[in-house]
């Protein structure tokens, strides 16, 4: 693989490897990548999914390559973990509007009045343990904050790119924790990012990442879907009324209305939420074939006006705002920092609800932007909470445009060859065929140290849970396994539900995701050996438990994307209305992908020997079923439950 990668930088060609758990491939691009970013003088960009995995690699594996190799390199390996500057806390935010921006309760008073006394209480408490954070930090990064807070507490003490003052105008320009990082990674040799980041450096008219000319994807089967979040916007109700009293206190008074600019908006927030009410009750209850609630392909009777009232008022409230009195950044950079994120919110706002009135337009197609094309909007209302998402039908043009065309790429990860072949996710990239493949393979004996049991005499799964036929056969596989028990769930309800059922039923201490922290539940399953652990899809990807912990991972269901996710089916329907098998390209590629991390949880040392149990007869039956095995790890295969259970035990004596 190395060797492979050398090779594919010296000829500035694209590269996709499939490299098994235990490959060391992180070493395997590390390497080259180093002498790349030597030899050229640029740094090399590493973008990865997880945090674990950026950890790893800046506070492991670099360290210890930079060691290793200081005699034959030509200067001091320099590396350096750089992330979006909504990751990092803004000390402008927290000193200079501390007083003026939160109530005593921490939380911003008009975010105050619409969340509940527990929500308060519960972010209240965080915002003030950040602020304590603050002031003992060495690089404000949230990451490395013990214990967690939530995304609206956060909120409270960060900005994004967009709000900032800027370095030069910022009183704290010279202490900024997202600066300071910038600037370390300007002068790397080696730059660790996040997929996030670089999206939001593809989108951007401005670079945000340093200078290169060669990109490594680590999890590049996680690429297009954090591409797609970072590129899917929101619209609700809560948001625009939040806005609409921060505009109130900044925006002048008076305009051709009689009314601020506040007000404007704040009452084109309430109409449009008055018409989202109607609009809901009028066309029938989530999940009834006339009900607005999912995916919208065109607007419904009687919000596109009040839509593009309410975009025209964002715009208003942002042409109002931007004129900057002078002296503002000196004399009241608290001011000054609340203009700039209003600025900012006010054009998102904006620019949100253009794209759902083009995306839902007739001509849709021909008013798709050149780099995200055709988008999809929904609407969601869970939790009772009204929410308008708009996300791109594809992220192919954006990647094939703004990133394969600008720099050297390098996709790697344990799964990318689906169903046996590269061709799913080249297609999802944009690739097809102008980049090299390989697959390095794993030096684990997954025939010999592995099973795949599929229950084919099992029913197949329904949506009304799982029934007592099911729940028998995963008591007896995990008392045959004695615990032991990694339960990768459909839905957390599936989840729960089994949990229910199995607790006093079999002798072994069942731990739930939810119940705790995910990295201290995680923790206590590798401790005792006799625990199991079930969850969803937090637990299908990362956990690394080898040794006798992990003999058994149980999958209640193929993982088929929801029938109403509205993204999806977009998806599935935009390829058989090409011509091709929407259903394979979308449903089933998605299901294999899934399947292939949930079962590689089962073998990461080549000591471990198991069994991957899946409860879903179609694995078997039907006719995809060989594609999704030919996904997974090379098992030996039985539909037998009595050679199961007889091979469960044997691991156990």
């Amino acid at each position: 693989m190395a060797d492979a990668v050398h090779q594919a930088m010296s000829d500035q060609e694209h590269l996709a490897v499939q490299a098994g758990t235990g490959t060391g491939k992180s070493l395997a691009y590390l390497v080259p990548a180093v002498q790349q970013a030597m030899d050229a003088d640029l740094p090399v960009i590493i973008s990865t999914a997880t945090i674990a995995l950026q950890r790893q690699l800046v506070e492991r594996d670099l360290p210890r390559l930079a060691e290793s190799l200081k005699k034959e390199l030509p200067r001091p390996l320099e590396s350096a973990i750089l992330k979006g500057r909504n990751n990092y806390l803004c000390l402008n935010k927290v000193h200079g509007g501390a007083k003026e921006a939160h109530s005593d309760s921490g939380v911003h008073p008009d975010a105050e009045a619409l969340l509940s006394p527990e929500e308060i209480s519960h972010t209240g408490a965080q915002v003030k343990r950040l602020h304590e954070w603050a002031a003992e930090t060495e690089d404000g990064d949230r990451d490395n904050l013990d214990r967690g807070v939530s995304d609206q507490a956060w909120r409270q003490v960060s900005v994004n790119s967009r709000e900032c003052l800027g370095a030069s105008r910022c009183p704290y320009g010279d202490q900024c924790f997202a600066e300071l990082a910038r600037a370390k990674a300007s002068e790397a040799d080696i730059v660790v990012t996040n997929h996030a980041l670089l999206a939001i450096d593809a989108m951007a008219d401005a670079p945000v990442l340093p200078e290169h000319d060669v990109v490594v994807v680590d999890e590049a089967h996680e690429l297009v879907s954090r591409i797609t979040s970072a590129a899917t916007a929101e619209l609700s109700p809560m948001a625009v009324a939040i806005l609409a009293k921060r505009v109130e206190k900044l925006a002048p008074k008076g305009g051709e209305s009689g009314k601020d600019a506040g007000a404007e908006l704040e009452d084109a927030g309430d109409a449009w939420n008055k018409a989202l009410d109607s609009a809901i009750a009028a066309s029938g209850r989530a999940g009834s074939p006339d009900s607005i609630i999912g995916r919208w392909t065109e607007v419904p009777i009687g919000l596109d006006v009040s839509l593009a009232a309410l975009r025209d008022a964002a715009w208003k409230a942002n042409r109002m705002i931007n004129g900057i009195p002078p002296g503002e950044f000196s004399n009241d950079p608290t001011q000054a920092a609340e203009r700039q994120a209003i600025l900012a919110a006010t054009e998102e706002l904006h620019d949100t609800v253009q794209r759902v009135l083009e995306a839902s337009a007739p001509d849709a197609a021909e008013k798709a932007s050149d780099l995200l094309g055709e988008d999809v909007v929904w609407l969601s209302s869970e939790l009772k909470r009204k929410q308008i998402f708009v996300a791109p039908l594809s992220v192919a043009d954006l990647l094939r445009q703004r990133l394969f065309s600008q720099s050297t790429v390098i996709l790697t990860s344990a799964t990318l060859a689906l169903g046996g072949k590269f061709s799913g996710m080249m297609a999802q990239w944009g690739l097809k065929s102008t980049a090299t493949t390989l697959d390095v393979g794993t030096p684990f004996e997954a025939r010999t140290h592995g099973i795949l049991y599929v229950a084919s005499h099992l029913d197949k799964p329904g949506r009304e849970g799982a029934n007592a036929q099911t729940i028998d056969e995963t008591a007896q596989l995990i008392n045959a396994a004695g615990g032991r028990t990694l339960g990768l769930f459909s839905s957390r309800r599936a989840a729960e539900e089994m949990a229910d059922q199995l607790r006093g039923v079999v002798p072994h201490k069942i731990l739930l995701q939810g119940e705790d922290s995910m990295s201290s539940l995680v923790e206590r399953f590798r401790e005792d050996e006799s625990t199991c652990l079930f969850g969803t899809l937090g637990l299908w990807q990362g956990v690394d438990v080898p040794g006798p912990s992990l003999s058994l991972v149980i999958i209640d269901r193929i993982p088929f994307p929801r029938p109403d996710d509205p993204l999806m089916k977009a998806r599935q329907e935009a390829a058989a209305k090409a011509g091709r098998n929407g259903f394979m390209e979308v449903a089933a590629t998605h299901a294999a992908l899934l399947l292939a991390q949930g079962a590689g949880r089962l073998l990461r040392s080549v000591d471990d020997r198991g069994m991957v149990a899946v409860l879903d007869q179609r694995l078997a039956t039907a006719r995809y079923g060989s594609f999704l095995r030919n996904s997974m790890p090379d098992f030996w295969e039985t539909t037998s439950q009595k050679t199961a259970l007889a091979a469960l035990r044997r691991l156990i004596k």
